[in-house]
């Protein structure tokens, strides 16, 4: 199937096996493999992508049905070589440690703060609840979210 796609503002033109995910679109036909694949069942977050502004796990859809839109990874948040707020908050406040679960993580939580720019750290942790991180126990995640939703906030960005 032929489809016409815009990631990260590029439109890419292919031809699709119907049943292709888009997270493998985004990491087999594209080479963005910042978004990852961590569990294929939609519980993890890993591949948590932006589909029209909107948070959504790309392993939960397929390539075909996203014919037309707009879709933002990993790499396309940082702007003109300068990191966006959300990626430089979890680099400066450790809310990594392997590293496997941040693109979700960091996909979704600036989804969620184009809905709630200045929440609680409780619903910080309520909107994470459909990303895992097996490693650092989310204190830092969540520090480091609400350290970037402070900073958008007095610095507004266009993603």
């Amino acid at each position: 199937m032929q489809v016409s796609i815009t990631v990260n503002g590029k439109r890419y033109e292919r031809n699709i096996d119907p049943r292709m995910l888009l997270v493998h679109f985004l990491r087999e036909e594209l080479g963005l493999t910042g978004t990852n694949i961590g569990c294929d069942t939609s519980q993890c977050g890993a591949c948590t992508v932006h589909l029209n502004g909107k948070g959504v796990k790309s392993c939960t859809c397929l390539a075909v049905q996203v014919d037309g839109m707009d879709i933002t990874t990993i790499e396309g948040l940082a702007q003109n070589g300068a990191l966006h707020p959300m990626q430089e908050a979890f680099w400066e406040l450790h809310g990594l440690q392997c590293g496997y679960c941040t693109p979700g993580m960091i996909m979704a939580s600036t989804a969620y703060l184009a809905t709630n720019p200045s929440p609680s750290e409780e619903e910080i942790r309520g909107s994470l609840e459909g990303n895992f991180c097996r490693c650092t126990g989310y204190q830092n995640i969540v520090a480091a979210i609400k350290s970037a939703a402070e900073k958008m906030q007095q610095e507004p960005v266009g993603v």
